[in-house]
């Protein structure tokens, strides 16, 4: 479905895949689970396009949730996979996710997230043979042109995509606006899967002198009363 223009989602928020169309392709932001490989031929169908328009995949981390098709395009179509230098070990399955732990668990919601997860393939997450990396503040030569804002605690390649062409920033983890664990919703931050929850919290002064009037999380709704506001009530809730 179109979220703003030029701004697609794969998902009804319960994990979030982008894709960020221009006249010269696309983008896909984070590649969800496997089972989001046909939902993306649909979603790209209904745009009048296909997988040949696709440029890049770009991930904002390597967690299972957000590598899920990211293998499959890059086998089959030659696609190119680009996520931050520290993320690129975990991504390519040499190096083991790191959970520091913490945050409210409820049963319902955390029932929901698994049946979930086991209905689009969660646990056929293939590792990625080869992958791209870029570093705090490179501005990417894919579709959209994203700014990238390095902000490590949810893992330590964990990066912000600042859109300045669609007033938007993809935030992955580093906040969201629904804990898959406890059911809240609104801008808060994710400790249930942060490797550092202390630096997590930290990272968000990076993006305090970035202008966005959208923030498109890796989990839950868009958040369309800005940037500021955002990281305003993620302060206010306690971790």
């Amino acid at each position: 479905m179109e979220i703003a223009p030029g701004i697609h989602r794969l998902g009804t928020g319960m994990v979030n895949v982008y894709l960020l169309e221009e006249p010269g392709g696309i983008t896909i932001v984070d590649a969800g689970l496997p089972g989001y490989w046909s939902d993306l031929q649909r979603e790209l169908a209904a745009m009048g396009r296909s997988l040949e328009d696709v440029r890049a995949v770009v991930l904002t981390h390597a967690h299972d949730d957000h590598i899920g098709f990211a293998e499959r395009i890059r086998a089959e179509r030659g696609t190119p996979i680009h996520l931050h230098e520290a993320d690129a070990a975990l991504a390519r399955g040499e190096a083991k996710q790191k959970n520091e732990g913490g945050g409210s668990v409820k049963p319902i919601p955390l029932l929901k997230f698994l049946l979930f997860g086991l209905r689009k393939g969660g646990l056929g997450i293939k590792r990625i043979a080869e992958v791209s990396t870029f570093g705090d503040g490179a501005t990417l030569d894919v579709p959209g042109t994203p700014r990238v804002i390095h902000v490590p605690g949810h893992t330590a390649g964990s990066a912000a995509l600042h859109v300045p062409s669609r007033d938007a920033i993809l935030v992955g983890d580093a906040l969201v606006t629904l804990n898959v664990m406890s059911g809240s919703t609104g801008p808060q931050s994710f400790p249930n899967f942060n490797a550092d929850n202390h630096q997590a919290r930290e990272s968000l002064r990076r993006l305090d002198d970035v202008e966005a009037s959208l923030v498109l999380p890796g989990h839950g709704q868009p958040w369309t009363g800005g940037l500021a506001e955002a990281l305003r009530l993620v302060r206010a809730t306690p971790v």
